[in-house]
């Protein structure tokens, strides 16, 4: 007989080195709970910056205990998946979830003292195990008398109880573990929703990391035809939420959820502190971004015809993401607030918290810095890039203090990058005040006329003004030849935008034939997204 020993170490089994070929993680690593449980091995581990529940070496969530730590993008979306809805639907009064986690979303959800019944279901007994040891974060999950923790299988629970929710959570693992796929069917959606309550919302939390939009794309399909409604919003930079719902769902997020002391409370904890921190994250309703969806010909993820688990855990080897969709919010060109002109984002918090974990507060903060920059007496420079210090310097000197100003050469670039940093993060009327302290200078009036219009297309993206925007920019593409890239590709995006917006998306589809062969990425997804637009045959010209 032979006899091989080896020693099974508990910390390199949870590093996850399947997942990202690194040993490292596990140094100095604590383990607070082992089980090896039905469906999975689970470990509660703290490392120096927070604490993280792991079913066979793969993170599932994680806590920075520490309440005066950083918070991380975990965290965030978490404590974001109860919020969101809740803003949403403050009328509501049971909320379902699927999957434990750290307990921090049923926890969160608990803090809005409407609810009457929150209900978790979780398939595997030691995650709820390992999930008290985040308390006391999560307390309210194991110890309210409205919190019910279930163990059983989704589908098996939804099925045999027969009880209907105004809110139901599904935030189950990534999408390409063993078995969790199936959560992101067609049929899945269609069972679903005959659980949820007239009015009632599907949260559905889904990666961006480890995916591809194409993914995405078929899961989007399946969840549409079940629900004829939905809205999309970005908790982090990689991560969606998507509410559905069979009934229209009113926006903006109300405000009430901060007026709940406790629940205000988990926000703030987050760096969420103001009503404008929620409109932030929101992408898009079905109008805006189905079209997109569409574009990548993906059939619907079904158990019949499973896209997402066959794929899946392919994506993740290649490290394959999704990103690029939360980066809309990020365009250099407000096209999200063109596209949906009924939106009206409220203001991020004025102390900018978040701005270290989510781009578009940073951005905010950037974009409001510019903005005192130019107005009034120069702000001193905390964190700025160097970049945008020097096109605002360079700006400001040509065109408010009119030193050379019409050496346009030098100032046009500069210009375009303060329009891109200023426009998509400042509500109009602060918008309108940067391009109107250009249009104000003692030298605008002696520009030449192509120079006047491009500030009056800056004036215009920044007031949300489609129609104006598209007249503009299309204006200065057809005028100026020896215009570049850069230039060429931000008039583009403008012009689609303008048009597509003002309900002339014939002529952004033109617009698009003239130019495309000249633009650097076609393939991009903001101007991926304004094509779609642009090629909706049921689209008439108004």
């Amino acid at each position: 007989p032979v006899s091989i020993l080896f020693e099974l170490n508990a910390n390199k089994m949870t590093a996850g080195v399947f997942r990202h070929g690194d040993l490292s993680s596990s140094q100095g690593a604590e383990i607070l709970f082992q089980r090896d449980g039905k469906t999975a091995t689970v470990h509660l581990v703290r490392y120096t910056d927070a604490t993280s529940i792991r079913t066979n070496g793969k993170s599932d969530g994680s806590i920075n205990l520490n309440p005066e730590g950083l918070r991380g993008s975990d965290e965030i979306t978490m404590t974001l998946t109860a919020a969101v809805p809740l803003a949403l639907k403050p009328e509501a009064k049971s909320a379902a979830v699927i999957g434990i986690g750290t307990g921090l979303t049923m926890h969160t959800l608990l803090q809005d003292l409407s609810l009457e019944l929150v209900e978790t279901v979780e398939i595997e007994a030691a995650m709820a195990e390992a999930a008290r040891g985040f308390a006391p974060r999560n307390n309210s999950a194991f110890f309210d008398p409205r919190a019910r923790i279930w163990i059983d299988d989704a589908k098996t629970f939804f099925s045999t109880r027969g009880r209907r929710y105004d809110i139901l959570i599904s935030e189950p693992s990534n999408p390409w573990v063993s078995g969790v796929s199936s959560l992101f069917t067609r049929e899945f959606y269609q069972r679903i929703r005959s659980h949820l309550n007239p009015g009632g919302v599907l949260v559905q939390w889904f990666q961006l990391y480890e995916i591809d939009p194409s993914l995405l794309a078929s899961v989007m399909r399946a969840l549409g035809e079940a629900f004829p409604h939905y809205v999309v919003f970005a908790p982090s930079d990689h991560d969606v939420l998507i509410i559905a719902s069979a009934e229209p769902i009113p926006l903006p997020p109300r405000a009430a959820v901060f007026g709940l002391p406790a629940l205000a409370a988990e926000l703030r904890n987050v760096h969420v502190l103001a009503p404008g921190d929620l409109d932030a994250r929101y992408l898009g309703d079905r109008a805006t971004l189905e079209p997109l969806f569409a574009s990548y010909g993906m059939p619907a993820n079904s158990d019949y015809y499973p896209v997402l688990d066959l794929n899946a855990a392919r994506h993740r080897f290649t490290e394959r993401t999704a990103t690029d969709v939360v980066a809309l919010l990020n365009a250099g060109v407000p096209v999200l607030d063109m596209l949906q002109p009924a939106l009206q984002r409220r203001q991020v918090n004025p102390l900018h918290k978040g701005a270290g974990t989510f781009e578009r507060v940073e951005n905010t903060r950037l974009a409001r810095y510019a903005r005192d920059f130019l107005l009034a007496r120069p702000p001193e420079p905390e964190n700025i890039p160097a970049l945008l210090q020097k096109d605002l310097e360079l700006s400001k000197l040509r065109l408010i203090e009119c030193r050379e100003p019409k050496e346009q050469d030098v100032w046009l670039h500069s210009m375009i990058n303060v329009a891109r940093a200023v426009n998509p993060y400042l509500v109009p009327a602060d918008a309108n005040a940067v391009w109107a302290r250009f249009a104000g200078s003692p030298c605008f009036a002696s520009l030449h006329d192509f120079q006047r219009r491009w500030i009056a297309l800056f004036g215009a993206l920044g007031a949300r003004d489609a129609a104006r925007s598209a007249d503009l920019a299309s204006g200065l593409l057809a005028a100026q030849q020896d215009l570049t890239r850069d230039a060429r590709e931000y008039l583009l995006m403008a012009g689609m935008a303008g048009h597509v917006a003002a309900g002339f998306p014939l002529r952004a589809k033109e617009l698009w034939r003239r130019h495309e062969d000249r633009i650097r990425d076609a393939g991009r997804p903001v101007f991926r997204l304004l094509r779609c637009h642009a090629e909706r045959e049921t689209q008439p010209e108004r």
